[in-house]
C-alpha cells in the first residue's frame, strides 16, 4: 500500500447539517482507518455532523473575514491576529445563526471575487491557507470538495505542483440561484478553472453525466464515487413495531426543494383511497428558521384536513436519535423538486431495513437499481406518490424483500470503506 498524505478542503454550511459535509466528513474518517493520512480542512464555517468531527479546529476564508474584506479594503489589510480572533469556531458558529438565511442571489458578488483567486478581494485569505498546505501539510493529493471554491485552483497547481481532484455533488444548484449575469460570470470562471484540475469525482452518473456538459468537463475525466456511510449503529435489530400503524417517513433538510409538501399532499390522497388502513406521517431534519414558514405551512395544511394526531415532527437528531427514527418507519420518501446528486438519505434508510419511494430522477434511479430498495414514480406526481405508498401498504411481503435487498446491498457496497478504497484508485491514478 502507497501511503498517502491528503489534503481534502470543504465547505462549511453555517450550521446546517449538509450532505456534502457530512459525506466528506465519513470519507476522510475511512482514510485516515486505512493508514493514510487525511486532513479535512474547513472553509468558511465549521462543519456540522451528527457523527464525530475530523476536521481541522482553524478554519480558513472564515465567513466574517470574506465578508468583511468583500465589503471594506481596510480588513483587506489587517494583521492576520486580527484575523484569527474573527476565525475563532464559536464566533463563527455563533454568526452562521443569521448567515445562514442569507440567500444564494444576494452573494454574487463574493462568489465572483471567491473565484478570481488571488485576483479577488480574498487574497489574503488564499495565502494563509496555501501557507499551511506547504509548511503543515504537505499533501501528496489535494481534494476540494467542491468547484465553487476553485478560485483556488491557480495558486494550488503553481505553488504545491501536487494532483488537484474536486468533487462534484450539488455545484448547480447554488450556481442556478444566482442572478443572470453573476451565473454566467461564475460558469466562466469555473470552466477556466476546471481546466487546471487533474480530475473530479461525482457521486452519480447521472451527475457525472450532467455536470460534464454544464462545466465542458471531459466526461473521461469523472470518475463515480457513491457515497458510502459509516454504519456504525445502522442496521441494529428494531424494536417489534406490531400493532403499529403504517408509518411514512420523511428524513431530509425540511424545504421546499425537497419536496416536503409534495408527500404531505400524498398522505392527504392516501387517505382518501378506499380501503386505507391506518397510517401515520413522521417527519424529521435540519429546520432552518428561514424556512420555518414552509413547515408552518405543511402542519397548517395537515390541521385542515384533520390529520394533526396522524403527524409528528421529530427535532433533528443526533445519530443515534437518527437511527431509532429510521427504523421506526414502514417505508421513507424525500420527493425532491430538483435532481439530487447523492441521495445520502436514501442510503441512510435502506441501511436501516426501510425501503425508499422516490421521484424517478437524479441520482434515484441508480440508488434503486442498484440496491433493489424501492419504488420509482413519476416526479411531482403526489397522485402516483400515494399509490406507490398504498403498493407497499397492501404487500407486506414485497416491502419486505426490497427491505431486506437494500439493507443487504448498503451493508456490502454502500459502506465508508468502499468509498474510502473508491477514492483511493482515483488519487493513484493521478499519483502515477
Amino acid at each position: 500500500m502507497i501511503f498517502m498524505r491528503i489534503a481534502y478542503i470543504t465547505s462549511g454550511a453555517a450550521g446546517m447539517f449538509c450532505g456534502s459535509c457530512m459525506r466528506d466528513n465519513t470519507l476522510v474518517a475511512a482514510l485516515n482507518a486505512q493508514g493514510h493520512e487525511a486532513l479535512l480542512i474547513p472553509t468558511y464555517t465549521p462543519i456540522r455532523t451528527d457523527e464525530a468531527d475530523v476536521s481541522q479546529r482553524q478554519v480558513f476564508f472564515g465567513g466574517i473575514n470574506v465578508y468583511l474584506q468583500q465589503k471594506s479594503a481596510l480588513f483587506r489589510k489587517t494583521p492576520w491576529f486580527i484575523d484569527r480572533l474573527l476565525n475563532g469556531r464559536r464566533l463563527l458558529n455563533w454568526v452562521s445563526r443569521f448567515a445562514v438565511r442569507t440567500q444564494a442571489q444576494d452573494l454574487g458578488e463574493l462568489t465572483i471575487s471567491m473565484l478570481r483567486g488571488e485576483h479577488g478581494r480574498q487574497k489574503k485569505e488564499f495565502e494563509k491557507l496555501l501557507r499551511f498546505l506547504e509548511t503543515s501539510a504537505k499533501p501528496g493529493v489535494i481534494h476540494l470538495s467542491n468547484v465553487l471554491i476553485s478560485g483556488m485552483a491557480a495558486p494550488l497547481k503553481d505553488r504545491l505542483r501536487t494532483p488537484l481532484l474536486a468533487t462534484l455533488q450539488g455545484d448547480d444548484i447554488f450556481l442556478e440561484s444566482l442572478p443572470g449575469d453573476h451565473k454566467s460570470r461564475a460558469l466562466d470562471l469555473i470552466r477556466g478553472h476546471c481546466r487546471l484540475i487533474d480530475g473530479f469525482v461525482a457521486t452519480s452518473h447521472y451527475y457525472a453525466d450532467f455536470m460534464a456538459g454544464y462545466l465542458d468537463i471531459p466526461r473521461a475525466r469523472i470518475d463515480v464515487i457513491y457515497p458510502g456511510l459509516n454504519l456504525r449503529g445502522h442496521g441494529a435489530l428494531a424494536p417489534r413495531r406490531n400493532g403499529q400503524p403504517f408509518t411514512i417517513g420523511y428524513f431530509a433538510r425540511i424545504c421546499p426543494e425537497k419536496g416536503l409538501h409534495l408527500l404531505v399532499e400524498a398522505f392527504h390522497h392516501l387517505k382518501q383511497l378506499s380501503g386505507t388502513p391506518p397510517c401515520r406521517l413522521r417527519i424529521s431534519g435540519w429546520l432552518g428558521e428561514h424556512n420555518r414558514w414552509y413547515f408552518d405551512q405543511q402542519r397548517r395544511r395537515l390541521r385542515d384536513w384533520g390529520y394533526a394526531g396522524d403527524a409528528d415532527h421529530v427535532e433533528a437528531p443526533d445519530h443515534a436519535a437518527k437511527v431509532r427514527f429510521l427504523q421506526s418507519l414502514d417505508v421513507l420518501s424525500v420527493p425532491t423538486t430538483y435532481r439530487e446528486p447523492k441521495g445520502l438519505y436514501i442510503l441512510e434508510a435502506l441501511a436501516n431495513g426501510v425501503p425508499v419511494v422516490q421521484p424517478r430522477h437524479g441520482s434515484f434511479p441508480e440508488l434503486v437499481e442498484a440496491t433493489g430498495g424501492g419504488l420509482l414514480i413519476e416526479p411531482e406526481n403526489p397522485i402516483e406518490l400515494a399509490h406507490a405508498l398504498r403498493r407497499l401498504m397492501d404487500r407486506p411481503e414485497e416491502r419486505r424483500e426490497m427491505a431486506e435487498r437494500g439493507k443487504k446491498a448498503v451493508h456490502e457496497r454502500f459502506h465508508a470503506g468502499a468509498m474510502a478504497e473508491a477514492t483511493l484508485g482515483t488519487y493513484r491514478k493521478y499519483l502515477s
